[in-house]
């Protein structure tokens, strides 16, 4: 592949949004490596404090907090991975809900980590490396932790020729980019492990840490559980790299996230505002989704209501008159959005909002999902851990992250997904898909006993959506409800098998068309949202 030379031009970068407007991208991809923070360059912990908010994004750059985040995840991943689901009709009923992407939602991930982000890791690398070796290591960890949310949400992305000098760019297909997280993971976990002794565990970094407890152990803890993650990512794809990599990182002497800690989570204690809170409390947009309403209500889990709110209030609709005609009795249940039904009224905000504040921590990572790593590790036979023990052991970690009751008796819990009844609507019903119990079955074939490993690691990483959208993607669990109405463009997504990512920019073919020809070279395949991505196969062993 030709590498592609960027010549500086200097370009406008502007974004409109309004609930009517979308944002329009005219910036060139050179200007992706050029700072736009404004961080000088005397403190590398400031940067990487730019970096860790820059996650879960929340950055303010002039143009104003939260809208950023509600494109880049809110209106995808918060709604593909089944958590959740908007109350208002956006476009007329017909959006990203029923497929009809939108163009300027979706190209927003792709940008703002690119703009914002991904100079200033580049930075902190240049900064770090000889100097500073452990923030050089922790840059390296929250690389990967950016990147790989976005290589999971539309495959090739430029990753190893970011920033050099000659401004040459060559996309790494997802081969190339996983093989490069685990590198950078396994380099960062060894430098780090020099760090470690009694007396001093604590790093230079800690003031600025906003995800762990500023100790390099738990970074190395963090590392080695983002390497366990991507391992399993593509057990299908590349199963020997993959048994080797989880084995490298379970059995590494740092150790992984466990019982014992707290999730990787974006602190608001520094005064960072989780986005999602905001969306939620400040805008009114964040609700139950359906799939979550059948899992959480049919298995009637204890961490329903830590999750999401019970409806408020009833509601009288009125008849064409305009008169009361009837009743809705809401109040009290939880209740979910159906995605897909390009619904045109705004009753739904009588629904289920979930729980999270501006002042809730941005999860990222949790000891339970840790624990279901090991489950579905062990059922392929890469351990010789006990399947049903580390899935047990993932759902009481979620419990008492969740400080939700009753675990022991949700372990025999032999109950189902509950069908969805809408509201409204009848049409708009559907019967449940999710079959899976969560109670163990060691008799029970390893195709059931993965779907209920995912099916509780999936409630167990809520509301991290990025991931859990990942995860049901690669092995098609939990078992969501689909679109009703499926207004893709030209038919490219299949109804059933549902959204598998989010096309390229758009914008890239107009201010980078050469670029954008790379991107979609190397991912090999159509670009549009029905097309699989490099590890997700469709099948599980």
């Amino acid at each position: 592949m030709n590498a592609y030379k960027l010549y500086p031009i200097i370009l406008t970068f502007s974004l409109i949004f309004s609930a009517g407007l979308l944002p329009a991208c005219t910036d060139r991809f050179e200007n992706y490596n050029t700072d736009k923070t404004g961080i000088d360059d005397n403190n590398p912990g400031i940067i990487l404090g730019i970096i860790q908010e820059g996650i879960y994004f929340n950055y303010d750059f002039g143009k104003g907090k939260n809208w950023p985040y509600q494109l880049m995840f809110n209106l995808n991943a918060d709604m593909y991975s089944g958590y959740m689901h908007d109350y208002k009709p956006f476009n007329g009923g017909s959006s990203n809900s029923d497929y009809n992407l939108q163009e300027g939602w979706n190209e927003t991930f792709w940008i703002y980590t690119n703009s914002y982000i991904m100079p200033q890791i580049i930075r902190a690398e240049k900064l770090t490396k000889i100097n500073y070796p452990d923030l050089y290591a922790i840059t390296l960890i929250l690389k990967v932790e950016i990147m790989h949310r976005l290589t999971d949400c539309y495959g090739p992305i430029i990753y190893r020729s970011f920033g050099n000098k000659d401004r040459y760019y060559i996309p790494d297909t997802q081969e190339e980019a996983y093989k490069t997280f685990f590198n950078d993971l396994e380099t960062a976990v060894n430098i780090l492990s020099n760090y470690i002794n009694e007396e001093d565990n604590e790093s230079r970094f800690s003031p600025y840490d906003i995800l762990l407890d500023g100790k390099y152990s738990s970074w190395i803890k963090f590392a080695n559980s983002l390497r366990m993650r991507l391992a399993i990512r593509i057990a299908m794809v590349e199963p020997q790299t993959a048994e080797k990599e989880f084995k490298a990182a379970l059995e590494h002497p740092g150790g992984i996230l466990d019982n014992s800690e707290k999730p990787v989570a974006v602190s608001t204690n520094s005064g960072y505002l989780n986005p999602l809170g905001e969306i939620n409390r400040t805008w009114d947009e964040v609700y139950m989704n359906a799939s979550m309403e059948s899992i959480l209500n049919g298995y009637e889990d204890p961490r329903r209501n830590l999750f999401f709110e019970p409806c408020t209030k009833d509601i009288t609709l009125k008849d064409r008159y305009g008169n009361d005609s009837v009743t809705i009795t809401l109040k009290g249940r939880f209740k979910g959005i159906r995605q897909g039904t390009c619904f045109g009224h705004q009753y739904y905000i009588t629904h289920s909002k979930i729980t999270v504040n501006p002042t809730t921590d941005a999860i990222l990572f949790t000891a339970a999902e840790t624990w279901f790593l090991r489950a579905e590790a062990a059922l392929r036979g890469w351990t010789s851990e006990n399947p049903g023990t580390c899935y047990e052991t993932g759902i009481k970690a979620s419990f008492s992250q969740w400080k939700a009751p009753n675990v022991e008796s949700y372990l025999q819990n032999d109950r189902i997904g509950a069908d969805y009844i809408d509201a409204f609507t009848e049409d708009f019903n559907i019967n449940a898909r999710c079959k899976v119990s969560p109670r163990w079955d060691e008799t029970a074939s390893s195709e059931i006993k993965l779907e209920k490993i995912i099916t509780q690691k999936w409630l167990a990483m809520f509301p991290e959506s990025c991931e859990a959208w990942a995860e049901q993607r690669r092995t098609g669990y939990p078992r969501l409800f689909p679109v009703l109405i499926n207004n893709s463009k030209d038919g490219c997504i299949d109804t059933e098998i549902m959204i598998r990512r989010l096309n390229f920019p758009r914008s890239l073919s107009q201010s980078e068309p050469e670029l954008f020809k790379m991107l979609q070279t190397a991912f090999g395949k159509p670009d549009n949202a029905g097309s699989r991505l490099w590890w997700d196969t469709g099948k599980n062993f």
